[in-house]
Parts: structure tokens; sequence; C-alpha cells
């Protein structure tokens, strides 16, 4: 059983950069999918970006592409989500999650066992 905490978040300016971690608990950390989601105030929660175990292959939403990176450190048990240029439409409650499908990136919320708390971002514009 896996447990995941996220830290980073914060406020911060249009245009400005901060990083997510995601830290796991448990052996097995290296053979799940892990995957950020969020989730802005009257929203749904949606996938952002995601990885697999091995680091291989990653997945992300549009809205993010060439502004989000995604890593992960295995040996150190966590996953970090890379956010420059962010934008106000980017604030959100961002979760990590992770999945035992460790061959894809799964972008739908039901295929992940188990979740973080949840670390606030805010973008002031």
């Amino acid at each position: 059983q896996a447990q995941l905490v996220e830290s980073g978040g914060g406020l911060v300016q249009a245009g400005g950069s901060l990083r997510l971690s995601c830290a796991a608990s448990g052996r097995a950390f290296s053979r799940y999918t892990i995957s950020w989601f969020r989730q802005a105030p009257g929203k749904e929660r949606e996938f952002v970006f995601g990885i697999t175990p091995d680091g291989g292959r990653t997945a992300h939403t549009d809205s993010v592409k060439g502004r989000f990176t995604i890593s992960r450190d295995n040996a150190k048990n966590i996953v970090y989500l890379e956010m420059t240029n962010l934008e106000a439409e980017d604030t959100a409650v961002y979760y990590c999650a992770s999945s035992q499908m460790s061959g894809v990136v799964d972008t739908l919320p039901t295929y992940y066992e188990f979740w973080g708390q949840g670390t606030q971002v805010t973008v002031s514009s």
C-alpha cells in the first residue's frame, strides 16, 4: 500500500515557476505509474501529467504542453512536477496518485488506487 504526500505548492505570480514533489512510502513505488491531477473550485478533477514506473513514458494534458515537465527518482521514491510560465488557469489543488497499470499512463482518476492529500497552487494574474 502506497502513501503519497505532496509538497511545493504556494502562491506565485503569472509567469512564475513552482516545483511540486510527490513523496511516496512503500517498497513498491518503482512499480507504480504516478500521475498528477488538479481540481479547481467548482470543476472536476482533471489529469495533468503522468509517468510510467521506469520513466520511459509520459503523458500530459494539452494545456500544460511546453510549460510543465515530470520526472521521478525511484531511489528516493519521489516524483516531481516542474511547472513554469504559470497561468491563472493553473490555479487548483494538485494531487498525485499511483496506479498499478504500469505500462501506460491512464488519464482517468478511477484507475488510480492511492492519492495524496493535495497541495494548493495559486497563480495571481
